[in-house]
């Protein structure tokens, strides 16, 4: 089924493309969330209105991702775990770790949105991507210390 996404979804699309996915992604997800129209005359110059207002709203909200990045940037957060021998942690530090530090310092940022190849296992320095909106990724600096007895 061809269908014009009204917002940007990722995986498929960007908004005001035209798409074909299946019928019941359409029918049951798609159509009935407001995400998506199907193709018509009537749609396609709705679309075209919407597409101009949202390329407004997009260069805000990037202008505005501009501004976290340059703030994230400056963030150092620390993250303490139990240690064994070797150094090793016992637990990892996941995406959803990141976010809560985060959260701490006053930064709304969705953990699916933290992209980590894998989670971290060691002590020490890493630099995590934060993706705030297309095409500009902060990169956070995470410290993973050590826990002290007391």
């Amino acid at each position: 089924m061809e269908i014009i996404l009204r917002e940007t979804i990722d995986n498929l699309g960007r908004a005001g493309q035209i798409v074909t996915v299946a019928n019941g992604y359409a029918r049951n997800y798609l159509l009935p969330k407001k995400l998506a129209y199907p193709v018509t005359p009537g749609n396609l110059k709705v679309i075209e209105y919407e597409r101009n207002t949202l390329l407004k709203k997009e260069a805000k909200q990037k202008d505005d991702a501009e501004k976290v990045k340059d703030l994230l940037e400056k963030v150092e957060i620390s993250i303490r775990r139990k240690v064994g021998e070797h150094a090793a942690l016992y637990g990892s530090v996941t995406n959803a770790d990141v976010a809560e530090q985060l959260e701490a310092k006053g930064f709304q940022i969705e953990k699916r949105k933290i992209y980590m190849d894998d989670h971290i296992k060691t002590l020490g320095e890493f630099s995590i991507p934060v993706r705030l909106f297309k095409d500009v990724t902060a990169h956070v600096k995470v410290k993973v210390e050590p826990e002290t007895e007391g």
